[in-house]
């Protein structure tokens, strides 16, 4: 396959970036698009010039650390993968293919097509630890689960934190992902006491981080990797109403 890339190159936060392209020959469609962009990188390297920076990890779909917006759709054209795992084979001859960053206030470009996402680390951060003492690794079905709230839980733990639900939000909102990580602890026994204001405390750092406000277009989970489904939204949004109500009471 011969594929022309147009790749943002920009080289810090402050500096001004631009499309530029480059035309690679003898794509193998069994390659994955990151290790299309190592072999324009050595091709680079070779030739004297500076390589294209972009984020990569464990390259099996599980990091989220592979962020680009591939054509103008987070993660590229196949539903339910990550760049790692979307293969040259989904392209055809010829292609002009449009690289870019997450694109997002609170995801300043750090060079190129790293953006910096520690935005999603503080919020994250800002939900706390849950109070239920834990000790030693407790015996099998110790804490009984409903299969339901179990499947719930363990929906919730698939969001990789990648960032594509806010890249892909027209509004830059990282709802989707707040309220997976919420939902996760929120599901179980052990984090009950603390479900109300832990939402509570992370839709707060969720919004003073600069993300914008939900307004349930989808476009969140049409790009999630992981199918993390929408209504994860509406139990984090569930949970800070009662966090509200409890504040009244008190």
């Amino acid at each position: 396959m011969n594929i022309t890339l147009r790749i943002w190159r920009q080289e810090g936060p402050d500096a001004p970036g631009r499309f530029v392209a480059y035309d690679i020959a003898d794509v193998s469609p069994d390659m994955s698009f990151l290790e299309m962009l190592d072999v324009l990188n050595e091709r680079l390297t070779l030739g004297g010039d500076v390589p294209v920076a972009f984020d990569s990890d464990c390259r099996e779909g599980i990091c989220g650390m592979c962020s680009l917006v591939i054509d103008g759709i987070a993660h590229g054209p196949e539903s339910l993968t990550t760049v790692c795992q979307l293969q040259m084979r989904f392209f055809h001859d010829g292609d002009v293919i449009d690289v870019e960053p997450w694109r997002a206030g609170p995801f300043p470009i750090v060079k190129d097509l790293i953006v910096d996402r520690s935005a999603l680390d503080r919020i994250v951060q800002a939900g706390g630890y849950i109070t239920s003492p834990t000790g030693t690794a407790p015996d099998a079905h110790a804490v009984p689960v409903p299969k339901k709230d179990a499947d719930r839980a363990f929906d919730a733990a698939a969001c990789i934190g990648c960032g594509a639900c806010v890249a892909a939000c027209p509004n830059g909102s990282a709802m989707l992902f707040t309220g997976a990580k919420a939902t996760h602890l929120g599901s179980l026994p052990q984090g009950q006491p603390e479900r109300a204001s832990r939402a509570a405390t992370m839709a707060r750092q969720h919004d003073a981080e600069g993300f914008g406000g939900c307004t349930e277009i989808g476009e969140c989970t049409a790009v999630c990797p992981v199918g993390i489904p929408l209504d994860m939204i509406s139990q984090l949004n569930r949970d800070v109403i009662a966090s509200l109500g409890r504040s009244e009471k008190r």
